[in-house]
């Protein structure tokens, strides 16, 4: 039984039907009233005005006219075979050219018959055609010149060969509302409107449809927006609340023999004073009784792990152990060896689980473990294998968590009783935007200033006519005892084309410099992991000067005598990924270089990107460039991203809203954590009934 019309399948309304309908489904995943209504249009255009083919003269704008067909010819044969329309008015002619779909369409259309056209003009060998325009019989374009905005609805060659046009799409939309629209409910509380200033969801709804004018169109699109930014605010804020009162973790209050130790013993450096406060933030909260869940986020080099450590030892004090999750060996053993090397001295044990561990080695590891002679355990995935058990695990080091799903997090915090703290760390930089929306039930950390000592690594952009000066600086550097990285772009590490770019790269440096003066070092990705480890040792032992690679040492070792990085191609890479191999470099007291080397042809996001790299250091501008740029979804790496919630709403563009929706969504749980309030009604119904489980977000 259908709980309300707009559950009801898109079968049933008028001029649909089930076979239409499975066509909607599998295009655009449309089932329901509901999902169609939420199918906006992806823009609006004026349909009251219609050009003449002699008054198009930009390809930037869409444009209509009425006019004859006068010959239709399909030229080619097979897949390349198109469809050349000539279309003429009473100023001159165009052509229409069709790709796909050219049964259906040839069969629509008639030699001498009056047509509307509506399309983009491209400009192709000096004179203007349409690609795939929409065309329409003139006389059934009637009431255009009522409504100055018409909605204009994506669609598929597919969904056009069953009758979606885009004007079909308007005369569905139509039915549908007239249906629908005195049922839409509302979802937000009275107050929440009145505070925000928004109009009603049924006029927001029909309006994102069917505007009456520009101003109308923008309060529908405002409410809507802020419906999506608000649900997933109020979803997540919600979760935090829940396991603020209800999920009791252990209490660490004792600060003890290891902490102290270390602190007054081993610290190998000053603490920053963002060191500091993170510390003091995370004190805090293992010591409330309640679950801590804490984002850490700082620059590559800023100091983290040392954090992670000394909180880490906080839960040794406490009688309990740790574990750190890294998602690469290389990065899991960079924090073994670190983490080993800062507790010489101290009685702690340590231990690296991989996915190469041996067995012999396994076993008493899982033994040691087990009775809690192993106090703090590194390593990839290989933590959350069943056979992994701890005595008494108390807190959970995350790293480079984009990198981990949901659910492998949450199997290593069912590996205690009670539930672990949480502190997950990113050298990634993420903007504020997207932190409140993919970690918005975290408590955020930020180490925002380098250790004393470090001085920020210069930047330089220089083409390929500047090659030999580079080689002459690089030789400079060598001649001081410095070691330099030269790193190529491989996006595929199977792509042979890629490859070669290294190895022609590879040849290049070699003629520079020739042995035996000096000796050069080569890693990629289709190296097998020990002839890897033996080429990065050679480079860390300073038997080579020169490391040749690919994008594979963007997280690995740490070498605190390389001082320059060389990075070809650097138009090929994106910006979080220039940022990070770029904090390969920059590791000890030396002054360090960056020297990013392009082709002169550049687009203008590539050069955006290394103008950005060569005007600043700080990673929090970085990322907010690279969002600008890049958007939300590749952001992260990974579709994990919780912004699956948004069809209208934009983290780049809508920062305001979102501020106002996370602030409106704080102030309501204050009121009222539980949403037991009855005007708060229709926010817990619209939250029941959304699929999406806000709550995997992060």
């Amino acid at each position: 039984m259908v709980k309300h019309i707009l559950d009801t399948p898109v079968e049933y309304l008028k001029g649909i039907g089930p076979a239409r309908a499975e066509m909607l489904r599998k295009e655009i995943g449309v089932r329901t009233f509901g999902d169609l209504l939420l199918y906006y249009p992806f823009r609006y255009v004026d349909r009251s005005k219609f050009y003449t083919v002699g008054e198009i003269n930009s390809d930037a704008a869409w444009v209509q006219l009425k006019g004859r067909i006068t010959a239709i010819q399909t030229l080619g044969s097979g897949r390349v075979s198109r469809l050349v329309m000539t279309f003429r008015d009473s100023s001159g002619e165009t052509e229409l050219v069709f790709f796909q779909g050219l049964k259906w369409i040839r069969e629509k259309v008639q030699v001498g018959r009056e047509y509307i056209v509506f399309g983009k003009p491209n400009l192709f060998q000096g004179k203007y055609n349409f690609t795939h325009p929409d065309i329409e019989p003139a006389e059934e374009e009637i009431q255009v010149q009522q409504e100055p905005l018409q909605p204009y609805y994506s669609t598929s060659e597919k969904l056009k060969s069953r009758g979606f046009t885009p004007k079909n799409f308007v005369r569905i939309m139509r039915t549908l509302l007239s249906q629908v629209y005195q049922a839409i409910p509302e979802t937000l509380s009275p107050q929440v409107m009145r505070q925000a200033k928004l109009t009603s969801r049924a006029d927001a709804l029909f309006n994102i449809h069917f505007p009456r004018d520009p101003h109308s169109l923008a309060k529908a699109q405002e409410r809507i927006k802020f419906d999506e930014l608000f649900f997933i605010q109020l979803q997540l804020l919600r979760l935090k609340y829940i396991r603020m009162e209800k999920v009791k973790s252990r209490s660490f209050v004792k600060i003890g023999v290891f902490f102290n130790s270390f602190y007054h013993n081993n610290l190998p450096f000053e603490l920053t004073n963002a060191q500091k406060k993170v510390i003091r933030e995370i004190r805090a909260d293992l010591g409330s009784g309640k679950q801590m869940n804490r984002l850490l986020q700082g620059d590559v080099g800023s100091g983290k792990t040392l954090v992670a450590l000394m909180s880490m030892l906080i839960a040794l004090d406490n009688d309990c152990q740790a574990c750190l999750m890294a998602p690469t060996e290389i990065l899991a053993s960079q924090h073994f060896k670190t983490i080993s090397r800062m507790l010489q001295g101290l009685s702690v044990e340590v231990a690296l689980l991989t996915g190469s561990t041996r067995k012999a080695l396994r076993a008493d590891l899982h033994t040691r473990l087990q009775d809690g002679r192993l106090q703090i355990l590194i390593g990839t995935h290989a933590l959350i294998e069943e056979q992994v058990q701890f005595k008494n695990l108390g807190l959970v080091v995350i790293d480079e968590q984009h990198r981990f799903g949901v659910a492998q997090r949450a199997r290593l915090w069912e590996k205690s009783t009670i539930p672990p703290h949480v502190l997950v760390m990113t050298a990634t930089p993420i903007p504020r935007t997207l932190a409140m929306t993919l970690y918005g039930d975290l408590d955020v950390s930020v180490i925002d200033e380098l250790p004393p000592g470090r001085k920020p690594v210069k930047t330089y952009h220089f083409y390929e006519k500047d090659r030999l000066k580079v080689f002459r600086f690089m030789k400079d550097q060598i001649g001081q005892g410095r070691q330099i990285y030269v790193v190529y772009p491989i996006i595929n590490e199977s792509d042979k084309l890629e490859l070669q770019d290294l190895m022609d790269g590879m040849d290049t440096v070699s003629r520079y410099f020739p042995l035996p003066e000096y000796q050069i070092s080569i890693v990629h990705g289709q190296l097998k992991a020990a002839e890897k480890e033996s080429e990065m040792k050679r480079f860390l032992e300073k038997k080579t000067q020169i490391m040749v690679a690919t994008t594979v040492i963007e997280v690995g070792v740490d070498v605190p005598n390389a001082s320059v990085m060389v990075i070809e191609n650097a138009e090929r890479f994106g910006l979080s990924q220039l940022h990070q191999l770029r904090g390969r470099v920059g590791r000890g007291a030396d002054q360090s270089h960056c020297i990013l080397m392009s082709s002169y042809k550049l687009t203008t996001d590539g050069r955006k990107r290394l103008e950005t790299m060569v005007r600043t250091t700080d990673g929090f501008e970085i990322a907010e460039v690279d969002l600008h740029l890049r958007g939300p979804g590749d952001l992260q790496g990974t579709q994990q991203s919780g912004l699956v919630g948004l069809k209208l709403a934009s983290l780049v563009k809508d920062e305001k809203l979102l501020r106002l929706a996370r602030e409106l969504a704080y102030r309501t749980l204050d009121e009222d954590p539980g949403l037991e309030k009855p005007e708060n009604l229709p926010m817990v119904k619209h939250l029941q009934s959304s699929e999406f489980d806000w709550g995997k977000i992060s």
